[in-house]
């Protein structure tokens, strides 16, 4: 991950930087993706231009774009999962798609995923996850 804040310029939280760095570039029991040190530059990249392109939804520029979200993730479904820095330091937000909206948390990358897994955070577009998850 140490490439991804070289190439956007900024510093990620440690706590999410940790987690990426070991659980990135897999897919999670078939639904659920995150970017770690393969994937991250190349999507956020894909991503920042999509959004300044002009996307209805999503309200906030991406990495590299100076002051943008960082694009960590996204479900099969199409979400896209972001870290946004506000007030507070980096927190979850996400377009969902199936929705067409904007979704935001109070949540660090760590909490939010931990709250995913155990059935406590995005309930209503996230899906019930098996006893014992797998990855590829």
């Amino acid at each position: 991950m140490d490439k991804v804040s070289q190439e956007f310029n900024v510093t990620l939280p440690s706590d999410a930087v940790e987690v990426l760095s070991v659980y990135g570039d897999l897919l999670i029991s078939d639904f659920l993706f995150l970017y770690g040190p393969q994937f991250a530059v190349e999507k956020g990249l894909w991503m920042s231009e999509f959004v300044r392109d002009g996307h209805a939804t999503i309200p906030h520029l991406v990495l590299p774009s100076e002051g943008g979200m960082f694009f960590f993730g996204h479900t099969v479904e199409g979400d896209s999962l972001f870290l946004e820095h506000r007030s507070g330091g980096w927190k979850v937000s996400a377009f969902r798609r199936n929705w067409a909206d904007w979704w935001e948390s109070d949540l660090t990358l760590v909490d939010w995923l931990v709250g995913v897994f155990e059935g406590r955070v995005a309930t209503d577009w996230m899906p019930e996850w098996p006893d014992k998850h797998w990855f590829e």
